[in-house]
């Protein structure tokens, strides 16, 4: 048997609760091991009755003084009650519904009880707390996550017995030099102490091993995965034709444009692919950034992709871009999964050709029959959107093109680290002149009709705005919603308003036809489900109204609210919400304090984690078992400089005491059907 073993075959297992810990992610021996707790229970500590604080948490020595008698106080609910002693003083004991642990408690004997101490200074009281016999029993005890029928004891017990056979199986993945430079404890010992410290110093030493690792193994998967496309280019940009463009901008760029520009132009002149991310909150101004890159290029004889999560982003890319060309010759192209086929016929030959300087579109352009004459310069938007091979696939339709990766969602800088390895960043952390913060105002649903009427206030004065529908039940649908609560602005305090109804199941020309009505203002108030998230931009647009906003995540509000703010005149976005929980209402708060995407981005992955920060799994990021990239910053540029130093020195992680580290990697990447690191 080794670490590869079915975990039904550990001694105490068996096929029962081996189908209980595979809800837990629990498949083997090794998953086991490296199965943390997620907390721990210091039962050390032991306190007398006398010292053992009311309030708190403590682990006390006593001696059972009689046995538990239980009284049936109504149906289903049976108290157990007993004293105890420590020969000094009395602790009272009520268990809840626990008939095992009343009958396990024997008169006479010692236990260590752990719990929340109640009662009062004259007699103390502890209900329902943990015991165990107090011999061996004073020591920290791992508390792990837990599913029904499997509980945090049990996985204890288990973790023992695993360790006990087969911690020594454990392959060494971090050689003796990183070690040693960053004061590591050796594999062994860091999954003994992790499970069962002697004490807490023991275990955030061996956390700190884990998680060092953890970070490493992802940073090195995810440069690897890059650093494999940095190969010498064919395609530098000698010349800087930007200038000439930005002449033709009927506005002047903020400085955070004009330095993007710059190093974007610089990345591109060089021997080697560009391979930057361009950050900047809704609103900053990117896509001109963008068009400024794909003048140079095309201007470099090159050909130029755009690729957009959305049909409707990609819509108004292509929009964008046209408005942005009107003087400068380039030839703009937009390909959809609802273009006609007629259309793409001619849009795949035109771009083979090299008749069209610059395709605009979906997840369409990734199909073989779309081929470029020469493919020099890729840009994803949103690309967290997309898989990491989807990342990859659209770049290989060139011969190592420059990549601009175009993000209006605000990634903290160690979340960044993570996705985006080795990407240099360009931050546009200016709104261009005239833009206004958006005031932002939760209210309940009491004030409903007071909200709307404030919308309709705005409409009479020529202005136009969004409502957002609510989020409805499981097993109805957003369409069924959306429907309902247009019709009902239509007959009700919106009839004399023209409403639009825009929503994610309209066929693309449906969207297209709502989408130009409401830029031409035709349509007054356009009633939507979050398809509107991305992609309409709108200037006259001030006001938005948003349902239910306690069921979005802080930064799909955030850029719900992107939407409006886009134009001179001040905005409003009213959250609608009659929640009551905390987390809630925090989310309520933060969105009424600031526009700051990157604050509002840090909250967001502090209360959500990495794993669902972008409200998918597409992102490409490798579970975390143990790592926090938002708690442990320090550790995440650590690990950031050893991958820089580590691949500097070995590029492929072929020397022999390497290859224990690639392995990891390569297991890490394989659970999100990554191929990149063959």
């Amino acid at each position: 048997m080794d670490l590869q073993t079915d975990i039904q075959y550990l001694k105490g297992v068996g096929e029962k609760r081996a189908k209980l810990l595979h809800k837990l992610g629990v498949q083997t021996v090794g998953d086991l091991l490296h199965f943390y707790p997620r907390a721990y229970e210091d039962w050390s500590n032991v306190v007398s009755i006398e010292d053992a604080r009311i309030g708190e948490v403590c682990c006390v020595r006593a001696i059972v003084d009689r046995k538990p008698v239980g009284a049936k106080i109504r149906e289903g609910l049976t108290l157990y009650k007993t004293d105890v002693t420590d020969g000094r003083s009395i602790m009272q004991l009520t268990i809840f519904n626990n008939r095992f642990l009343a009958e396990k408690l024997e008169p006479g004997e010692e236990y260590l009880f752990y719990g929340r101490v109640g009662g009062s200074l004259w007699k103390k009281e502890m209900n329902t707390p943990m015991c165990e016999k107090a011999q061996g029993g004073a020591r920290i005890r791992p508390i792990y996550r837990q599913t029904e029928g499997m509980p945090s004891r049990t996985i204890e017990r288990l973790t023992a017995t695993a360790l006990e056979r087969y911690v020594g199986q454990c392959p060494e993945t971090l050689p003796q030099w990183i070690r040693d430079r960053y004061s590591l404890c050796a594999v062994e010992d860091s999954l003994r102490d992790v499970h069962f410290p002697p004490d807490m110093d023991y275990a955030d030493h061996a956390r700190r091993r884990l998680i060092f690792e953890e970070l490493l193994t992802l940073t090195l998967g995810m440069r690897l995965l890059r650093t494999r496309s940095r190969k010498k280019s064919g395609s530098p940009v000698r010349a800087d034709e930007t200038p000439a463009f930005i002449r033709t901008l009927p506005f002047t760029l903020t400085g955070a444009q004009q330095r993007a520009i710059r190093s974007i132009t610089a990345d591109m002149a060089k021997d080697t692919p560009m391979n930057r991310l361009l950050q900047g909150d809704v609103g900053s101004g990117k896509t001109v950034v963008a068009a400024a890159a794909v003048y140079n290029a095309v201007r470099a004889g090159m050909q130029c992709a755009l690729m957009a999560p959305t049909e409707i982003l990609a819509m108004q890319h292509y929009d964008t871009m046209v408005r942005f060309f009107e003087a400068c010759g380039v030839r703009t192209a937009l390909l959809t999964g609802s273009s006609r086929a007629s259309e793409k016929k001619k849009i795949r030959a035109a771009l083979e050709s090299g008749e069209i300087d610059l395709l605009v579109g979906t997840h369409a352009l990734l199909t073989p029959d779309v081929r470029f004459a020469n493919l020099g310069f890729v840009i994803t938007d949103e690309q967290h959107r997309f898989g990491v091979e989807q990342r990859a696939a659209l770049g290989e339709k060139g011969t190592d093109p420059h990549i601009l990766v175009m993000s209006a969602t605000p990634i903290p800088r160690t979340l960044a680290l993570m996705i985006y390895g080795d990407l240099d960043v360009s931050v546009l952390d200016e709104l261009p002149p005239g833009r206004k913060a958006v005031k932002t105002y939760a209210v309940t649903g009491e004030k409903r009709e007071r909200a709307l009427g404030y919308v309709r206030d705005h409409l009479e004065k020529g202005l136009q705005g969004y409502v957002v529908c609510p989020l409805v039940e499981e097993g109805d649908t957003p369409l069924a919603a959306a429907q309902e609560y247009a019709d009902r602005l239509r007959q009700g305090i919106f009839r004399d308003h023209a409403v639009g109804l825009l929503h994610g199941r309209m066929r693309p020309k449906e969207k297209e036809s709502v989408m130009r009505a409401f830029v031409r203002g035709e349509i007054r108030l356009l009633v939507s489900t979050t398809v509107i998230e991305v992609g309409v931009d709108v200037p006259n647009a001030v006001i938005m109204v948003i349902e239910n906003a306690e069921r979005f995540g802080l930064s799909q509000l955030h850029q719900l609210r992107g939407r409006i703010g886009r134009g001179e005149a001040q905005s409003t976005c009213i959250l609608i919400s009659d929640a009551q929980n905390d987390e809630a209402l925090r989310r309520l708060r933060i969105m009424t304090q600031t526009n700051d995407g990157f604050k509002i981005a840090d909250a967001d992955l502090q209360m959500r984690g990495p794993g669902d920060f972008f409200g998918s799994r597409q992102h490409g990021l490798p579970e975390m078992r143990i790592a926090d990239m938002l708690e442990q910053t320090e550790l995440v540029h650590e690990a950031s400089a050893c991958a820089q130093a580590l691949l500097q020195r070995d590029p492929e992680l072929s020397e022999t005491q390497h290859r224990p580290l690639r392995a990891a990697v390569e297991k890490l990447f394989s659970q999100v059907g990554s191929s990149g690191m063959n």
